[in-house]
């Protein structure tokens, strides 16, 4: 059991390692050989936006040191991470120390990107060769799930599974078993990608506009594309990366033909400009005064010019279609084409290499490169059949792996299971790790209960069932209300037992549908919107009195709406990255679907809060007129957006399992909540927090609009024309935010608002 970890390297990614075992609750030696660079390490992070660390707490358990002086601290460490220059005679070197120090049974493992572990290993010994082994983390280790494993022949297997189990269970990571081999699976099959798509965009003559628009959305890669992907980890990595390739890959790698050394990196490089953390790279901006123009790198000359849109033919008839785009015979035709040859057809011909299955392989790349479809899948979506032809067209090598899948598919399902084509030539199915539960595998063996346009409800077995979003972004409209009410309706009759409310997308719900809001306000459907906010509130409060447990599983953004339902749940089982926030005050409005009665409930439950009519309020008041966002499932219960009593899961492939056994945890006595009554300050109250928004006002920080808002905001929760020494039913905060809101929403700032967030998905201050 790993008790205590040690990080020697407090760089980047070192530091990003320590403070994610922090994150995990798991004290941590974080050793340098520069004095005092640890120390500042966690400084550094502290301070850091995105922040390596879930809860500023969480530095507490980093114990930062210096290598020459603390070495001896090592000695109580489970697990020992080594991150240092990728040099293998410095690593070794640094082994020989340690090997002096740390205690039987101890853990060794190297961060290294490139180096093979046999390259580590020699000559150290059966003792460390036992214990010793390769974690790769990706950068930023909080944020990034993937972590690649490589074992040595000698290493222990009660090591592999020890680091296996804390890496899946503490630190959230998708753990995959690599071979021994340079580069492992995500950086040896991207590395090729990124220099396939840069070279055939100089010798294609392509804008880096054009490049990044056509191996972008099309391929299923971020946004960033390939050059802004460049200008994101550092323009000066590629040749390091490249370097330790070329020195360990085989004679005849295709990586060898595809990669070259290209005049344009190396003057970004001697000039600075290597990307976002410098004086820009591919994409900058240029200054004249206070006006700011985005300017892109013309790849023949070297010189910024203003950034334009692509105009490629291809590319707008075949956005989404990778298949037809790559046969288009334009400039991006032909660039989909070369680097789909480049990529799909390197990364078939490295299976069974350097991993056992393809879908190893898919995962890696999905995860360590945020693809939207692993190579196999990409295959898949142009036919295997198609690849195989048109590499055959093009001189080049079929590999076998891609020969003996023939006319099928790397994928497919057989009895409500998936499976994927493996080197043997058959199909076995594709196994998750001991307690995982995936919604998706679900759906392929089974119907739903029930299904709209926006939601489905599925039998999860045990007598659970699981409410699921799948509208655009899981967008909450007159849909989804409707199957919470149904779901709650079917419960109540004995359906099932407990529900979860939980769904696979990237994000759980980024609240209301703010078009389907602003077409209905445009046309003055007044009446529609009403009935929308009310049934909104009928069915989250439906939720709350349900007589059976309601246990909300969110992961990625849960705002507005989407914070809301989780409000009103029984329980909450989140995931670590869990951004929660009752964001409506960004777009003129309010929260309206119980957002502000809940949070007034339980800021007076909250024994944290003084007593009396208006600190609950106070706290509200600021949570929800500032917009407050959580950045971590820690920080939200932090802010009361989750309860202390409510969980918290690392690894988002277990959260639907953690939710459902949750949910089952709480069926035997469960009874709903009585429902709060409180006492508000009033028109007393609302003056104060009114004089508070002048404040406000008169240093820059609100703008006109905002005094609209924020005193909308002040009658809804100091309960309007209520008396302190009176109760207040919760009932009557609801009816004050539905008529807050709607008053809100026929202002023409608001409207303004609104299409501003939907246009540029930016606030608009005014």
């Amino acid at each position: 059991m790993i008790k205590r970890v040690g990080v020697i390297g407090a760089g980047v990614m070192g530091a990003g390692i320590a403070a994610h075992v922090a994150n995990a609750g798991v004290p941590v030696v974080l050793l340098d050989i520069v004095p005092g660079a640890a120390a500042r390490a966690v400084e550094t992070m502290l301070k850091a936006d995105p922040a390596p660390f879930m809860h500023r707490r969480n530095a507490r358990l980093v114990e930062p040191g210096d290598l020459e002086t603390d070495i001896a601290k090592l000695a109580d460490c489970d697990w020992i991470v080594e991150a240092i220059i990728e040099r293998p005679d410095a690593k070794r070197a640094l082994y020989a120390r340690l090997e002096d120090v740390r205690k039987t049974g101890s853990i060794v493992s190297s961060n290294t990107s490139t180096i093979p572990l046999a390259a580590l290993t020699g000559g150290m010994g059966a003792r460390f060769a036992g214990d010793f082994l390769i974690t790769h983390f990706f950068n930023p280790p909080r944020y990034m799930r993937l972590l690649e494993l490589v074992a040595g022949p000698a290493t222990r297997p009660e090591a592999v599974a020890s680091i296996r189990d804390f890496a899946d269970r503490a630190l959230g990571k998708t753990v995959i078993d690599c071979a021994d081999t340079p580069g492992f699976i995500a950086n040896r099959i991207g590395a090729l990608w990124i220099g396939a798509a840069l070279r055939h965009a100089v010798d294609l003559s392509l804008t880096v506009e054009e490049a990044d628009a056509v191996a972008g959305r099309p391929f299923g890669v971020p946004s960033t594309g390939i050059f802004g992907l460049m200008d994101l980890v550092g323009i000066d990595l590629a040749p390091h990366v490249a370097k330790s390739l070329l020195l360990t890959l085989p004679p005849d790698d295709a990586y060898r033909d595809v990669y070259r050394d290209e005049p344009i990196v190396a003057r970004l490089i001697a000039e600075g400009r290597t990307g976002r953390k410098a004086k820009g790279g591919f994409y900058s901006v240029r200054r004249n005064g206070v006006d700011r123009e985005k300017v892109t790198l013309d790849l023949a000359n070297g010189e910024y010019r203003p950034s334009r849109k692509p105009a490629l033919d291809s590319l707008d008839a075949h956005a989404t279609d990778l298949r037809a785009l790559a046969d288009h015979p334009d400039r991006g035709g032909r660039y989909a084409r070369a680097v789909l040859l480049d990529t799909l057809g390197y990364a078939a011909s490295l299976v069974p290499a350097i991993a056992g299955t393809v879908d190893a392989v898919d995962t890696a790349m999905r995860l360590g490169y945020a693809w939207k479809w692993g190579p196999f899948e990409l295959i898949d979506r142009v036919g295997a059949a198609w690849l195989a032809k048109a590499l055959r067209e093009a001189g080049r090598p079929v590999p076998p792996l891609l020969e003996r899948v023939g006319e099928g598919r790397f994928y497919r399902v057989e009895g409500g299971r998936l499976q994927a084509f493996a080197p043997d030539g058959e199909y076995h199915d594709v196994i998750r790790p001991e307690g995982v539960v995936l919604l998706e595998d679900i759906k392929r063996a089974k119907q739903p209960i029930a299904r709209n346009a926006s939601a489905s409800l599925w039998d999860i077995g045990d007598g659970v069932a699981c409410l699921e979003f799948h509208s655009k972004s899981n967008s909450l409209d007159p849909d989804v209300m409707a199957m919470v009410g149904r779901a709650v309706a079917m419960g109540t009759k004995g359906a099932f037992r407990a529900l979860v409310i939980y769904n696979e997308g990237k994000n759980f719900s980024v609240g209301a549908n703010l078009g389907l809001a602003l077409f209905a306000a445009n046309i003055a459907a007044w009446g529609e919107i009403e009935s929308l906010i009310e049934a909104g509130q009928k069915a989250y409060r439906a939720l709350r009195a349900a007589p059976f447990p309601v246990v909300g599983a969110p992961s990625g953004m849960a705002l507005g709406g989407g914070c809301e339902i989780l409000l009103h749940c029984s329980a909450v089982q989140a995931h670590a990255e869990t951004y929660v926030g009752l964001v409506e005050v960004g777009v003129g409005l309010i929260p309206a679907w119980g957002g502000c009665a809940t949070m007034l409930a339980r800021f007076a439950a909250d024994k944290k809060t003084p007593k009396g009519p208006m600190p609950p309020v106070a706290r509200a008041f600021e949570m929800i007129g500032t917009a407050q966002v959580a950045k971590s499932a820690a920080e939200a219960q932090d802010l009361g957006l989750l309860r202390a009593t409510d969980g918290i899961t690392a690894n988002r492939d277990r959260l639907f399992a953690d939710a459902k056994a949750r949910a089952l945890a709480l069926v035997d006595g469960y009874a709903p909540p009585e429902p709060a009554t409180l006492h508000l300050p009033g028109p007393a109250g609302r003056a104060a927090l009114a004089m508070a928004v002048q404040g406000f006002v008169g240093s820059g920080r609100a703008t006109p609009h905002d005094v609209v808002v924020s005193d909308r905001l002040a009658e809804t929760l100091t309960g309007g024309g209520a008396d302190a020494i009176d109760e207040t039913p919760l009932e009557q905060v609801y009816d004050l935010e539905r008529r807050a809101f709607m008053a809100l929403l026929k202002q023409p700032a608001t409207l303004a608002r609104i299409e501003h967030m939907l246009e540029t998905g930016k606030p608009l201050r005014n």
